[in-house]
């Protein structure tokens, strides 16, 4: 029986394969800008294949699939299949509008709008795309608080099938925050986590004019929950949860209530560190000793985080910088008490395969890669790599200085590290008319320039002519003389100087001379420098100099002054512009030597030091005195005594205003110069520019100037304190000081405002 089954089983089939016919036409109707052989191509058939397999729901899937139509019919009919289309149209034009820039949506963020959903002009329309647009711009404008936003389309379409689009945007009001609740907090006040937020209940309406605290703010939503998050994680409440967030929108008055509640949880301690690593000389005391958590204290993520970040720069000085530090809490106890394990990976050290150097348009490669403590070759050292960037930074060449490491991909044991600086303006050019708080109109041609031709050399030459100073001079220092890190300098000028122009004395003092100089560094932050500097003087007085002024010797050409100096400085800033860790430290001696004819010594020292507070601010301590006096029965010489007043010395005194006055008001100079200063920085953002590029500062000036070391007195001391904007621009970095004397003596001239072309903090 089943033989017979089998049989009649294939004579059916025998049957079916002998009526298959192939396909004899293909018929495509509804085009208009697609092409025959377009679609075609997506049809799983041709004509002359059978068409017992074909499916038509297959046929219908593979053309939805090209987005070319909005209106598809395949119909087969015996061998002759048929095709109905209606195509999607083109775009015409897309736009938006009644938006205000900047305040939402700006041309910018447009058109990557337009780019992410395919709605440019030109390309095939889907309305998919248009719907989760507009999805994306009423959730955009929800989160920045427009609740009442009415957005709308408008749209057309031409007779050849192309489609313009209008997006309508009507902003309406921004609803403004009335209230700002948290509940559920128990171990802070509500006014201590509400103050971690940007946003919240307006500020008294003065205020809140400049501060805008009622403005909401999604993004400030989130970072605010972000920050209470971080606050509970560091004070060990590692439950805490948020158990509910609302923000209801009232319509009619077009505000915002906002309520949180949260869940502290319980608050947890320390029983525990536990080291675990394979390494078998681990040093788990120096380690723990890095976490700044005691046992039995209360447990906090961040000091946490904090340690495993000093242990990791411990790996890393070593070369392991694959090393893989991680933490879990491996037990908790009924006491709410924890331990914790620290999980360490050391991984194999890692070599420098290769040192990539980008954006140095300007500066040499060979500049950057000798203040390098890295070599390609060499065991990568975290703490080396730091010395380095900060030794580029403190050249002054360049606004900012970044670095990333990239793993070799043929050497799992070497990386690439790849240095990327911002060349900032090193020197100029000028021609023409210049003026200056101290010496009035010049019309000066010069070039100032502290990396020529980017080789990290020093060249300044100058020509300027103003009431007060004439000056032809010229000078050139190669910081990097030899291999051995030595450098040289050497100069000439020619000076003339009208004292009487300078606020001071009544004289005149021609200077041509030349300078020649030579320093060897004593340590990668520290060299010694001695210069010579030989000149012959001309010195020519007023009238009533010698009665007024009571000097003795007042007129005298073709003296010699021949002096030697020393210089010991010390710099380890972590920039040139704005540090913000290290100090720099400069003690100079000067003395005439036995061919000259004026005998006299200068000491000067000056400290600077700085220190991060307050996460981002910057502390500023400095201090500058200057001593100087004749010797072997000379006085110093008039014209070489000290002037301080002004922008560079105690700001909110006038230049060269301290210190004792002749009978004239002019000022006399001191042998003795001491100031001191107290500043505090902080980055701007204003305007939208780089705020690491501007800083505002806080600072206290103090300081006098004494006609002899005998005559120091601390009554003498002036003081001022204001506020200095400093800003590094493409012309160089400019300062603008405003101050208030808050210690002044009878006859001191002060002034409010002052200016600095090449200022630093």
């Amino acid at each position: 029986m089943y033989r017979y089954f089998f049989k009649l089983l294939s004579f059916f089939f025998l049957v079916n394969v002998s009526y298959a016919e192939p396909l004899s036409s293909i018929e495509i109707s509804g085009l208009e800008s697609i092409s025959r052989g377009t679609v075609l191509n997506f049809l799983p058939i041709e004509v002359g294949e059978d068409v017992s397999d074909f499916d038509q729901e297959e046929a219908i899937k593979s053309l939805e699939k090209t987005d070319f139509f909005s209106h598809i019919k395949v119909n087969l009919r015996g061998n002759k299949l048929t095709v109905v289309l209606k195509e999607n149209p083109t775009l015409k034009y897309f736009d938006f509008s009644g938006f205000k820039e900047d305040e939402v949506l700006n041309e910018q963020l447009i058109e990557d709008i337009k780019s992410n959903f395919n709605l440019r002009k030109g390309k095939i329309f889907l309305k998919k795309n248009l719907d989760n647009l507009m999805q994306q711009i009423v959730n955009l404008y929800r989160s920045n608080g427009f609740y009442n936003a009415v957005i709308s389309i408008n749209s057309d379409i031409d007779e050849k099938n192309r489609i313009g689009i209008e997006i309508v945007i009507n902003e309406g009001n921004k609803a403004l925050i009335r209230s700002f609740k948290i509940s559920g907090n128990n171990s802070f006040e509500n006014k201590e986590l509400l103050d971690l937020f940007e946003i919240g209940e307006p500020d008294f309406f003065l205020i809140n004019y400049f501060t805008e605290k009622d403005s909401f703010s999604y993004e400030k939503f989130n970072a605010g929950l972000s920050f209470i998050k971080s606050k509970y994680l560091n004070d060990g409440f590692l439950d805490y949860k948020i158990l509910k967030k609302e923000i209801s929108f009232v319509k009619e008055e077009n505000k915002l209530d906002i309520s949180i509640k949260i869940d502290e949880g319980p608050r947890y301690k320390l029983s525990k560190l536990n080291f675990i690593s394979e390494i078998s000389d681990l040093d788990k005391e120096k380690f723990r000793d890095l976490i700044d958590i005691k046992n039995d204290s209360f447990y906090s993520q961040k000091k946490l985080s904090v340690g495993l970040s000093e242990i990791a720069k411990i790996f890393q000085d070593k070369g392991y910088i694959f090393t893989k530090i991680n933490s879990r809490i491996s037990k908790i106890n009924d006491d709410n008490s924890i331990e914790v394990d620290i999980l360490i990976d050391e991984s194999i050290k890692a070599y420098i395969n290769r040192i990539e150097i980008s954006g140095n348009t300007r500066t040499q490669d060979d500049v950057i890669r000798r203040e390098l403590k890295l070599l390609e070759g060499q065991v990568f050292s975290q703490k080396d790599l730091n010395k380095s960037i900060e030794r580029i930074k403190r050249l002054g060449f360049f606004s900012d200085v970044n670095f990333d490491l990239a793993k070799d991909k043929n050497n799992s044991d070497s990386v690439t590290l790849n240095i990327n600086v911002i060349e900032s303006k090193t020197g100029e050019i000028s021609i023409g008319l210049s003026h200056s708080n101290s010496s009035g109109a010049s019309i000066n041609a010069g070039i100032t320039q502290n990396n020529i031709l980017g080789t990290g050399n020093i060249f300044n030459a100058t020509l300027s002519n103003s009431s007060a100073v004439k000056e032809t001079s010229f000078y050139f220092k190669d910081p990097y003389f030899n291999n051995l890190g030595h450098s040289i300098s050497y100069g000439l000028f020619d000076k003339n100087i009208d004292a009487d122009n300078l606020d001071a004395a009544s004289y005149t003092i021609s200077e041509t001379g030349f300078i020649l100089g030579y320093g060897i560094p004593l340590s990668n932050v520290s060299n010694i420098f001695a210069e010579t500097r030989l000149s012959s003087l001309d010195l020519k007085c007023g009238n009533d100099l010698k009665t007024l002024y009571e000097i003795s010797d007042c007129s005298s050409n073709n003296d010699l002054d021949s002096k030697l100096n020393l210089t010991y400085s010390s710099d380890s800033l972590n920039d040139f512009f704005f540090p913000s860790n290290g100090s720099k430290n400069i003690l100079s001696a000067t003395v005439t030597l036995p061919i000259s004819d004026y005998k006299y010594y200068q000491i000067e020292s000056l400290h600077n030091d700085y220190s991060p507070i307050f996460d981002s601010k910057t502390l500023k301590l400095s201090s500058r005195i200057k001593l100087s006096s004749g010797f072997g029965g000379d006085s110093l010489p008039f014209f070489k005594r000290y002037f301080e007043g002004g922008s560079s010395s105690v700001r909110g005194f006038d230049f060269n205003s301290l210190g004792e006055k002749y009978l004239n008001g002019k000022p006399k100079g001191g042998e003795l110069s001491i100031i001191t200063s107290a500043g505090i920085a902080s980055s701007l953002n204003f305007l939208g520019i780089d705020n690491q590029n501007m800083k505002g500062i806080l600072f206290i000036d103090a300081g006098s100037l004494y006609p002899k070391l005998n005559d120091f007195d601390l009554s003498d001391i002036r003081s001022s304190t204001g506020v200095q904007f400093a800003w590094i621009t493409p012309i160089g970095p400019l300062g603008f000081n405003f101050a208030k004397p808050i210690r002044k003596k009878s006859g001191d001239t002060t002034e409010t405002f002052s200016f600095e072309l090449g200022t630093k903090f």
